[in-house]
C-alpha cells in the first residue's frame, strides 16, 4: 500500500516526458493492449520496466506518492499571496477574530479527523480546490467525452460562451452536494474523488475547465465511490439524480475515465492522508475553518473509545505480523529463544 511506485503507473504517463496529444495517448494505450490475432504469445513486460524513478514519480505524480506536492495547494497559493499582499498594502483589518482557541478551562476541537471527516466541510475543501484548478488551469487540454456540449448532462441548452466562463465556487459546491445527498456518499469518497481527478490530469495530461468540470468531477465520483463504499450506488442510479443522462453514456464515461487512469485506482493510506491535510490546509488559507465544539464529557468519552480502539487494532496486527515471523522462522529451522508472543 506504500510502495514508491505503483506497478500500474507507466513511465510514459508522466508530463515529464514529451508531451502528446491526449486522442493519441488513448488510442496508443488502446492500441498496446489488444490481443494479437496470431498464436503467439503476447509480450508481458517486466514490472520493474514500468515503474518511475523516484525522482520523476515523485514531481509528476501526486495521486501516486506521498511526497509529491498536491496541485490543488500549488493552484491555490498564487490566490492566497495576492490575497495577503492586497491586505497588506491596503492595511485591511482582518476584522474580529471568529476562529476560537482553547484555553485552560476549555478545550475547543472539530469532529474532524483523518479517518472520519466531517462530510460538510470536507465537500466544501473539495469544491473549493476544483474551483483553484479550473481558474488557474495552464490550457484548455480536453477530450470529447468529457465535453458538455457534445454530451450535456440535462436538456438544458449550454449557453454559447460555456467555454470562457469559470464556475464559482458556489456552482461546483451545489453539483458535487447534490450527488453526495442523494447517493448517500462519505466524506472519505470526497477525497478519493480528489485523488482521482487529479490522477486523471496527470496522467492523460488534460486541464479542467468550463467545458468539461462536470463530467470529469461526475466520473470521478462515479469510480471512488465503487472502490470506497462496500455498498455501491450503480450507474443506473446516477441516472436517477442526473435524469437526462443515459446508462450507456454513464457507461462509455466510466470506461475512458478508467483507460486514462490506466486502471490504476489504488489510493495508498499515505497519499489519502497527505490530501485530507492539504485539505485542511486550503481550509485555513481561506478561512473556512472546520466547526469547533468544546471539549465535554461525552465527546471526551467517545474520543477515549476511538483510540483505544485504534490501539486494539494495532496490538492485534503486530501480534500477527509476529506470528509469521515467527512461522517463517519455523521453515527455515531458526530458533528464537526470548520470543513470546504479548
Amino acid at each position: 500500500m506504500g510502495n514508491t511506485a505503483s506497478c500500474c503507473v507507466s513511465p510514459e504517463s508522466s508530463p515529464k516526458l514529451p508531451s502528446r496529444q491526449p486522442a493519441e495517448r488513448l488510442e496508443e494505450f488502446l492500441t498496446s493492449t489488444e490481443v494479437s490475432d496470431d498464436n503467439s504469445a503476447p509480450y508481458l513486460q517486466h514490472i520493474s520496466d514500468r515503474e518511475v524513478p523516484d525522482e520523476l514519480a515523485l514531481e509528476s505524480n501526486p495521486s501516486d506518492h506521498a511526497q509529491a506536492s498536491t496541485i490543488f495547494l500549488s493552484k491555490s497559493q498564487t490566490d492566497v499571496c495576492d490575497r495577503r499582499r492586497s491586505n497588506h498594502v491596503s492595511q485591511v483589518s482582518p476584522g474580529p477574530l471568529t476562529k476560537k482557541y482553547s484555553s485552560c478551562s476549555t478545550i475547543f476541537m472539530d469532529d474532524s479527523t483523518v479517518s472520519q471527516p466531517n462530510l460538510k466541510s470536507t465537500i466544501k475543501c473539495v469544491t473549493l480546490a476544483i474551483y483553484y484548478h479550473i481558474k488557474n488551469r495552464d490550457s484548455h487540454r480536453s477530450l470529447d467525452i468529457f465535453d458538455e456540449k457534445m454530451h450535456p448532462l440535462s436538456r438544458e441548452p449550454v449557453a454559447d460562451d460555456y467555454l470562457r466562463i469559470d464556475p464559482e465556487h458556489k456552482v461546483i459546491y451545489r453539483f458535487v452536494r447534490t450527488l453526495f445527498s442523494a447517493a448517500q456518499l462519505t466524506a472519505e469518497c470526497a477525497i478519493v474523488t480528489l485523488v482521482y481527478l487529479e490522477r486523471l490530469l496527470t496522467y492523460a495530461e488534460l486541464d479542467i475547465c468550463p467545458a468539461n468540470w462536470k463530467r470529469i468531477v461526475l466520473g470521478a465520483i462515479l469510480l471512488a465511490s465503487k472502490v470506497w463504499d462496500d455498498q455501491a450506488v450503480w450507474n443506473v442510479d446516477y441516472c436517477q439524480i442526473l435524469k437526462d443522462i443515459s446508462v450507456e453514456d454513464m457507461n462509455e464515461m466510466e470506461r475512458h475515465f478508467l483507460e486514462l487512469l490506466q486502471f490504476n485506482i489504488n489510493v495508498p493510506a499515505s497519499v489519502y492522508a497527505k490530501y485530507y491535510f492539504d485539505l485542511r490546509q486550503l481550509a485555513d488559507d481561506n478561512n473556512l475553518s472546520f466547526p469547533l465544539e468544546p471539549l465535554n464529557n461525552q465527546r471526551a468519552q467517545k474520543l477515549e473509545a476511538i483510540s483505544r480502539l485504534c490501539e486494539d487494532k494495532y496490538k492485534d496486527l503486530s501480534r500477527v505480523s509476529l506470528r509469521r515471523s515467527l512461522s517463517a522462522d519455523n521453515l527455515l529451522g531458526i530458533r528464537r529463544p526470548n520470543a513470546v508472543l504479548s
